[in-house]
């Protein structure tokens, strides 16, 4: 069963300001979002939960350099988007 992905805006605005200071991976975070949205376990996202300040949230893996933060609520099917942005930007 797919997962529902719910955008906050705070979420559209740190995607947009991403993607424009990044357009060349534009394609392939359209890409991490669909697979996400199908099946978040996929391999190629490496879903991984965080701890410590970020306990609670989850990580899945754009390219080497990019992640995506998120909320994985399992028990409704939905993904909340939280942050996007290389690996300091996130974390």
């Amino acid at each position: 069963m797919p997962y529902a992905l719910l955008f906050t805006q705070q979420y559209n605005r740190r995607a947009a300001k991403f993607l424009k200071l990044h357009p060349e991976v534009r394609a392939i975070y359209l890409k991490t979002l669909l697979l996400l949205e199908a099946n978040p376990h996929h391999p190629s996202l490496r879903l991984h939960p965080l701890r410590g300040k970020l306990v609670g949230l989850h990580s899945v893996s754009i390219n080497l350099s990019y992640r995506i933060t998120l909320e994985l609520l399992i028990q409704d099917q939905q993904i909340i988007p939280v942050n996007v942005g290389d690996h300091d930007a996130v974390y």
